[in-house]
């Protein structure tokens, strides 16, 4: 979905003359964000540009507060590298050891029976870490990238010798 089409139909929802006042802004220029690209005078839409933003400053964050805001969180979609079926047992190593960082992380911040901004922030990262290895998982299961593992490191059986040296 475009993020003029998004628009359009938030603002079937909200009145786009509500939203104005809220945001401070004219009419018009609410409609001109539910226009397609290249029909408006050239005003970006705040989706077009959080989106432009994030890609030009490398910097999910942005993303982060956005989805923070909206009573949620980011979860960064893997990058699919590893499409081989064997790649399963490693994945969910990886999940687990990213868990496991996560409790030690805890543990270490808890033993004084406080917690600082700073471990906080330290738990905060393991736990965006963890979603993050997590998500790549079950992005891979539902691929189906893993539905030949127990084909893929079963031993093959030997070939039967033949009496005939007659070519297979």
């Amino acid at each position: 979905m475009e993020s003029h089409e998004l628009l359009r139909d938030v603002f079937q929802k909200v009145s786009p003359k509500k939203a104005a006042a809220d945001l401070g802004l004219s009419l018009s220029m609410i409609y001109k964000w539910m226009e397609p690209p290249g029909q408006s005078s050239g005003a970006a839409n705040p989706l077009d540009r959080i989106a432009v933003l994030t890609r030009c400053s490398n910097d999910t964050r942005i993303v982060q507060w956005v989805c923070h805001k909206a009573g949620g969180f980011y979860v960064k979609n893997p990058r699919n590298i590893h499409p081989h079926p064997l790649y399963l047992v490693p994945a969910m190593n990886s999940v687990v050891q990213e868990f496991a960082d996560l409790l030690s992380v805890m543990a270490a911040a808890a033993a004084d029976s406080k917690i600082t901004a700073a471990e906080s922030k330290s738990i905060r990262d393991r736990w965006e870490e963890l979603k993050t290895v997590t998500e790549e998982f079950v992005r891979c299961c539902e691929e189906g990238n893993f539905r030949d593992i127990h084909r893929a490191t079963a031993p093959t059986p030997a070939p039967e010798k033949r009496a005939s040296s007659a070519p297979i």
